[in-house]
């Protein structure tokens, strides 16, 4: 929802700190690698139990998310390798963070609350897939109710407030779990329209009268299909 209404915006916003960073050098693909490792040492600082320590990295991380557009755009350099390396670094940012999580429920929780994050992980993974294939095939599978920003956005509200962790994990998990069903419905009827458009027409043959020529090459050929069939 945030990429979808808001993203465009926000780097603009920002595109004066994007021009401040080229003019010093520092490449798009500088900023994503800089947001990916401060991600990693949030997923640390959640598993050791720094929950606050974490939601500072995670905001870091998610500032650096924000510049690396704004550089690209701000030096003209955007290219398929600096999206795909972007989108790697999301996923891997993702893992490690809620890998984090996890880690620390399982060493000051009791239960199965450990797998909730887990869960929440690969529901993150799946709609990131839905909307890699759709895009591969040539669909739109943008926007949904609860896209990376958001889920960000929840954790670091459950970080800030640990005690409220489990029930906002929760409430990621049901809506990552509906913005998934979100994209599968949304490709499914591109690719149904797409399939309903390239289906070729139905060919009716036209009926007409026939000549005098040919009712006379039909009555002959009848007339021949009975000799034959009366012939001893």
């Amino acid at each position: 929802m945030f990429d979808g209404r808001f993203r465009h915006g926000v780097e603009r916003g920002l595109g004066p700190v994007g021009s401040a960073l080229r003019r010093l050098g520092v490449t798009a693909d500088h900023v994503t690698a800089a947001g990916l490792v401060v991600s990693v040492a949030a997923g640390f600082a959640v598993a050791a139990g720094w929950l606050i320590a974490g939601l500072l990295l995670l905001a870091a991380s998610g500032a650096l998310d924000l510049l690396d557009g704004a550089v690209a755009k701000a030096s003209s350099t955007s290219t398929p390798r600096g999206a795909f390396f972007d989108s790697v670094a999301d996923r891997v940012s993702d893992a490690f963070v809620l890998g984090g999580v996890a880690w620390y429920l399982a060493g000051w929780k009791h239960g199965h609350t450990p797998v909730l994050a887990l869960a929440v992980l690969a529901a993150s993974m799946l709609i990131s897939y839905e909307r890699a294939r759709a895009e591969a095939l040539g669909f739109h599978a943008r926007g949904g109710l609860m896209e990376r920003a958001e889920r960000m956005f929840l954790l670091g509200v459950g970080l800030a407030f640990g005690v409220v962790l489990v029930p906002v994990l929760w409430v990621m998990l049901v809506l990552t779990c509906f913005t998934a069903v979100q994209r599968f419905v949304r490709v499914w009827r591109q690719a149904t329209a797409a399939h309903a458009s390239a289906r070729p027409p139905a060919r009716w043959r036209t009926w007409r009268p026939l000549s005098d020529a040919d009712e006379g090459s039909w009555r002959a050929r009848r007339a021949e299909r009975r000799r034959v069939r009366t012939r001893p």
